[in-house]
């Protein structure tokens, strides 16, 4: 009986091994390609999902991090790397409520700088995103450079040009693709970044992981975008997220965690008022739909 068991016990074993090891070469083939199209939108015919409702408000939680005593930590100055990073982003915010394009592409320069170190799941994303950025820098050096002073001025030539795409269409060339479009996909990747980094700051002690928040974060911003077998290869790959003390640390170093947290929780605000600014123009231009 021993021995006639064992041809049965093999089928019994390759029956089942086959299927999970064409799921698990699947995840492997689309960890590589998939992670780096999180800033993008699935192709096919379809639009996307329209966006959500705006993100948290981040300032309001901000009384709860800050002591009575607090002082502002080296990271949140001009030179250090969250002050880097706000002081273009708040300047592309000018008074007459528009976005100053250069100031926003150096800002996104600056992010992609504080978040790439922190994890291969932002490496693929900030690899996305500097390319979107190199290609609207190039626009904005252009022949067209006049028109590529801020999103307003941006969407009013492109709009004129007949260089919009239709909602639903995917260009056969990215490089090609509109700068309202470009910007589009880094607007829905500013959100994922800055809920994500809402989260890490803000999650309370025995809640869930930094991995699970930016997880959740992405299924919040960009997950609507994307078909399921993109989703669900993104959210393994937040199983390997950095954990919470080693973000903050990333984030602004020689600080304590509470000093740490209130930075990256006033950095998170600046990019929802970017966001927030940005959404309301990309929904009163009639541009959400272009990817």
């Amino acid at each position: 009986m021993r021995v006639a068991g064992r041809p049965l016990a093999r089928q019994h074993w390759f029956r089942h091994s086959i299927p999970l090891t064409i799921f698990l070469l699947l995840l492997l083939y689309l960890s590589a390609r998939i992670l780096g199209a999180l800033l993008g939108c699935r192709s096919g015919a379809q639009a996307c999902i329209p966006e959500g409702p705006p993100p948290f408000q981040v300032q309001q939680e901000l009384g709860a991090l800050v002591a009575p005593q607090w002082k502002e930590p080296p990271c949140l100055e001009p030179q250090g790397m969250l002050g880097r990073m706000m002081r273009p982003f708040q300047a592309s915010l000018n008074p007459a409520g528009d976005v100053e394009l250069s100031q926003y592409l150096a800002g996104w320069r600056e992010l992609v700088k504080l978040l790439t170190p922190l994890g291969s799941i932002f490496t693929f994303a900030t690899s996305e995103a500097s390319t979107k950025v190199t290609a609207l820098e190039a626009r904005l050096r252009g022949p067209d450079a006049e028109h590529y002073t801020s999103l307003a001025a941006m969407a009013a030539w492109e709009r004129r040009a007949g260089l919009l795409e239709r909602p639903g269409t995917v260009p056969r060339d990215p490089a090609r693709s509109s700068g309202s479009r470009t910007l589009l996909l880094l607007h829905r990747a500013l959100r994922w970044s800055q809920l994500c980094l809402h989260r890490v700051a803000t999650g309370a002690l025995g809640g869930p992981d930094p991995g699970a928040q930016c997880s959740d974060a992405y299924g919040t911003a960009l997950a609507p975008h994307h078909p399921w077998l993109i989703r669900q290869a993104a959210r393994l790959a937040f199983l390997s997220f950095p954990g919470r003390g080693r973000l903050l640390e990333l984030s602004c170093p020689g600080t304590t965690e509470a000093e740490a947290r209130t930075a990256l929780a006033r950095a998170a605000g600046t990019l929802e008022d970017v966001y927030n600014r940005t959404q309301g123009m990309l929904a009163e231009l009639g541009l959400t739909q272009l990817a």
